[in-house]
């Protein structure tokens, strides 16, 4: 018999599982996939490790959240600067003065400011919807080429369309900085996101292969508690209504080259691209394998933002009225079940970055320790 049987072996349940384990109870974590690691899996292909279920760039505040994943790797000093590919046209993320120099010519800090405020008089009351948000924000020219075709892509809708609350700020630097997150920590675990899960997971019993709602009853009876990483509304079955998702479809390729774009992410902000970004994942560890060696190939992801539907694999929590009406429905449900925790992204039904879903596993995981 366990303590608790812990639904899911991405960054929570693994979390959750440690803490535990530390205070003498004991766990089974299951997963139905066949490895562990959620979505920040990382498989080794000729020495790269790649980020299966796309980009994940560790980021922090958090002293404490840095501090206890580092007791089980070491982050290395990744630094995420993207790349915006418009046509051809390359322009530096987040929107700073190596953007506006490219955009306009400017050089100045009061020069490029002047020029987002001569463009944002062209939305007067408040904006109505995305369109008129963004370009109230940052101005025409940056709203045309570096988010419109994005945003589209994205959310496979026009921006007149979507609501403006999605994009309530947007960054924008006044001075040479691209470094996107801004975070005091920032890096990527070196050795990959599975070795780490790995360490933390330590001697806990794993199940891969196991679908915890296909055997609810018998998996139940193994526990006394349960700790539930999955989809809130797949555990009552649906039977309230289906939560929605934007998904993300890859196409992955190996290439004989040492370098395919010479960046880890450049996002292509232009409508008739197809694809959102490709992703080059040996940049994550500065091109090298772990003895420190130059990797002579590269292996690159186009990601496809894609409408969800059952079955498929969900990324982005849709958070609008409808959607979190109906989270709030199946929560009342939840809070019900006595035996059952719900947690992360899926369990929650909202965006969690990596250190709130750590943050957020260890602040349930001590309250029952």
């Amino acid at each position: 018999m366990y303590d608790y049987l812990i639904v899911g072996a991405g960054l929570f349940g693994a979390t959750c599982a440690d803490i535990l384990t530390k205070a003498g109870k004991k766990c089974l974590v299951i997963d139905k996939r066949n490895h562990i690691g959620g979505n920040v899996y990382t498989e080794k292909i000729e020495g790269i490790n790649v980020h299966k279920y796309g980009a994940h760039i560790f980021h922090t505040n958090s002293k404490e959240v840095w501090d206890y994943l580092s007791d089980f790797i070491t982050f290395n000093r990744f630094t995420n600067s993207p790349v915006a590919n418009y046509k051809g046209e390359l322009y530096s993320l987040p929107f700073n003065m190596y953007t506006f120099n490219k955009m306009w010519g400017v050089v100045t800090p009061d020069e490029a400011r002047a020029k987002i405020e001569e463009q944002k008089k062209e939305i007067t009351g408040g904006p109505k919807n995305l369109e008129e948000q963004a370009i109230s924000l940052v101005g025409r020219d940056i709203y045309e080429k570096l988010i419109k075709g994005y945003t589209e892509k994205q959310w496979g809708r026009d921006c007149k369309d979507l609501p403006a609350f999605i994009i309530k700020r947007l960054p924008v630097r006044f001075t040479f900085d691209n470094n996107y997150f801004n975070a005091l920590y920032q890096g990527i675990p070196v050795g990959g996101y599975t070795k780490l899960i790995e360490n933390m997971l330590g001697d806990v019993e794993v199940r891969l292969n196991t679908d915890y709602l296909q055997n609810k009853k018998e998996l139940d009876g193994l526990a006394d508690k349960v700790i539930y990483t999955g989809p809130i509304d797949a555990y009552f079955g649906f039977s309230l209504g289906t939560l929605e998702y934007r998904s993300v479809r890859f196409e992955n390729e190996l290439l004989n080259s040492e370098s395919f774009q010479g960046n880890a992410a450049v996002n292509y902000t232009d409508r008739e691209t197809p694809w959102t970004r490709i992703i080059e994942h040996k940049w994550f560890e500065f091109g090298k394998d772990e003895n420190g060696d130059d990797i002579p190939k590269t292996y690159i992801s186009r990601e496809y933002s894609s409408e969800w539907k059952k079955g498929d694999e969900p990324y982005y929590p849709v958070n609008d009225e409808k959607n979190s009406k109906l989270y709030l429905d199946y929560k009342e449900l939840a809070d019900k079940e006595d035996k059952v925790i719900f947690g992360g992204r899926l369990g929650e039904y909202k965006y969690y970055d990596m250190d709130q879903v750590v943050l957020k596993a260890l602040e349930v995981a001590k309250a029952l320790a």
